[in-house]
């Protein structure tokens, strides 16, 4: 039965292109989930389309779409968050055709379709699945469900491109043949991405956050450097738990140590509860038909009254710079969008109201080899903060920790200078005092 519906749905990727509205909105699933056969294949029908919106998050190939002059007008591409690709189709190509949307990870998917539908627009849902399981009908999401489960249950048309080697993830991850207006088949590798080792500044400040992890902790934690750092620094605490946007592979690492049990957790107890998956190989059949996993929409996932459910509740997340009274800005140089906000503020804000919780901020002491403070007095002009003073709690550098809660923008000025390069520290502090903090 779901077999000969699967058949009725099924057409090549450029017959489904093809059937798309002359105007419309399409948003794919995220990041090594993204469907390739859909994006590398769009530009070839530009004379299809009146106007294309493509909405993506974290792009991980490079698509000609975006890349080429010629393609301005007619195709546009909005994301939730910057990428190689996609930042060197805005700031070193300077094309047209591209757009940051600002938000919060957990209402990015909902937010999105009523942008969509107020502008009147016939908005498309181009996911990525499993194979159909013929006894029931069900595709499985795989290794994203951030905004995708959303995005299919209030798209106009929903397109599902199959692909045999997507792993199989437990979670609110399944979604239905009735359900489905055109399935297309692919066969695509997923996207690895490379394990990032840390640098020597990056290990002293993961020491400092290894020491204010308590056992019994459950972690969010990010990608990069210091986050790889700290893991391999958390090799001696107890019964650690993992409620996290994006499962990381040194996340991994401790569950086979020992370290990561998910049993002192308050929610979802036994469980590492994410919202997508981005590694290597191993990653991929880590998570593949693991009842361990559960892989939960980003909106509950992300949402800081869920997350600070969890008591001793720990975020970890890195920055690009701050100001001497707390405003973070984690994701762009100056005006210069360069990567997103991201689930940052949704599981900081979390980790603060949570019994016992820590929201953590770590960075470099300096930038640019060593020329520039990434601790300022000001922020440059326009620069989007992405954490707000008033919500920031502790912020690690190589030289320390300062704890910000509760304190005044002069407490948290000379904190914030204690950790900061002591070659920038007098400069620092003259300015804080033109500026009436000290």
């Amino acid at each position: 039965m779901w077999k000969e519906k699967y058949k009725q749905k099924l057409m090549s990727i450029d017959d489904a292109i093809l059937s798309l509205p002359k105007r419309v909105s399409v948003v794919v699933s995220m990041a090594a989930a993204e469907g390739q056969g859909f994006l590398k294949n769009i530009h070839k029908f530009k004379d299809h389309f009146e106007k294309i919106k493509v909405i993506t998050c974290l792009d991980m190939g490079y698509y000609e779409f975006f890349l080429n002059k010629e393609y301005e007008g007619i195709f546009e591409l909005q994301t939730w968050f910057y990428s190689e690709p996609t930042r060197k189709s805005k700031h070193e190509d300077k094309l047209k055709i591209l757009d940051y949307i600002p938000n919060n990870l957990h209402m990015a998917g909902l937010d999105k379709v009523m942008a969509e539908k107020e502008e009147g627009n016939t908005l498309v849902f181009w996911g990525t699945s499993t194979p159909m399981q013929e006894k029931t009908g069900y595709f499985n999401l795989g290794i994203s469900n951030v905004y995708e489960k959303d995005l299919a249950e209030n798209a106009d048309i929903v397109i599902m491109e199959v692909n045999e080697k997507m792993p199989y993830v437990h979670g609110d991850t399944e979604w239905h043949i009735n359900n489905v207006n055109v399935v297309v088949e692919s066969n695509w590798e997923i996207p690895e991405i490379p394990i990032s080792e840390p640098k020597e500044e990056e290990n002293k400040i993961a020491q400092y956050i290894a020491d204010i992890i308590e056992d019994g902790s459950t972690l969010q934690i990010g990608i990069g450097g210091i986050p790889n750092a700290v893991a391999k620094l958390l090799e001696t605490k107890k019964d650690l738990g993992i409620h996290t946007e994006m499962l990381t592979e040194s996340m991994i690492d401790l569950f086979e140590k020992g370290v990561i049990t998910n049993m002192r957790k308050t929610l979802w107890k036994g469980k590492f509860v994410i919202a997508f998956a981005l590694g290597t190989k191993r990653m991929y059949d880590f998570v593949d038909d693991n009842p361990g996993i559960l892989e939960l929409r980003g909106r509950f996932v992300n949402d800081p009254y869920f997350v600070c459910q969890n008591d001793k509740m720990v975020s970890l997340n890195t920055a690009i710079s701050l100001d001497l009274t707390g405003q973070v800005v984690s994701e762009a140089i100056g005006t210069k969008q360069f990567s997103g906000t991201g689930g940052q503020l949704d599981t900081h804000r979390g980790a603060i109201k949570s019994k016992n919780g820590k929201g953590i901020i770590a960075l470099r002491s300096t930038a640019k080899k060593g020329t520039i403070s990434t601790i300022v007095p000001l922020l440059p002009l326009g620069a989007p903060v992405t954490v707000p003073r008033q919500d920031l709690d502790y912020v690690v550098t190589e030289w320390g920790v300062a704890h910000l809660r509760g304190r005044s923008a002069g407490e948290r000025a000379k904190k914030l200078i204690s950790i900061s390069h002591p070659d920038f520290r007098k400069e620092l502090e003259q300015e804080a005092i033109k500026m009436g903090l000290i």
